[in-house]
């Protein structure tokens, strides 16, 4: 039959089967390959260059244990941070769970002066979960310092006040 057709018959057929053969394509939807490397798409996965920390509670969840790149529970940092803000920074390492302040010598009483290290030990909000050591030291007759008992009262008080206003930070992040 194809033998018996004419040349300018036979390419109006052609024509119109590809005609009707790319208008069937036409509902079919086509993805553009993919482009990205692996790290690429990883790095697209984790949300931040340095993974998905969140220093100021969980926006999305109540879970409080879900601080997935910091290492100490999110409230606990911050409250360490509020308690000592009238201190001066020395380091603070939200991985680790360290904040460390500088010498501060109080206006009312400038022979004497404090340091404070907090330690954060756990991610939950537990009153077990912050260590506060308290460095007192004081100024001699020819002007060195030299260390002075601070008293476990100093430590336990600053403990508490850490952990009053983490549970505080909790609350108000419930209520949201």
């Amino acid at each position: 039959m194809i033998a018996n057709l004419k040349p300018n018959q036979f390419l109006r057929i052609i024509i119109t089967v590809a005609a009707l053969g790319l208008t069937a394509c036409e509902g079919i939807s086509r993805q553009a390959p993919e482009t990205d490397s692996f790290k690429d798409k990883l790095r697209k996965e984790s949300g931040k260059l340095f993974g998905d920390i969140n220093l100021l509670g969980n926006s999305d969840s109540k879970n409080e244990d879900s601080n997935s790149g910091i290492g100490v529970n999110g409230f606990l940092w911050r409250a360490s941070l509020d308690t000592l803000s009238f201190l001066p920074l020395s380091s603070a390492d939200p991985f680790g769970g360290v904040i460390i302040t500088d010498w501060y010598a109080p206006p009312e009483s400038p022979s004497e002066r404090f340091k404070v290290t907090v330690y954060i030990l756990s991610r939950e909000l537990r009153s077990d979960g912050v260590r506060v050591a308290v460095f007192h030291q004081k100024r001699d007759d020819r002007s060195e310092w030299l260390s002075a008992e601070s008293g476990r009262n100093a430590s336990t008080s600053l403990e508490n006040a850490i952990l009053t206003r983490a549970r505080e930070l909790r609350i108000a992040s419930s209520d949201e």
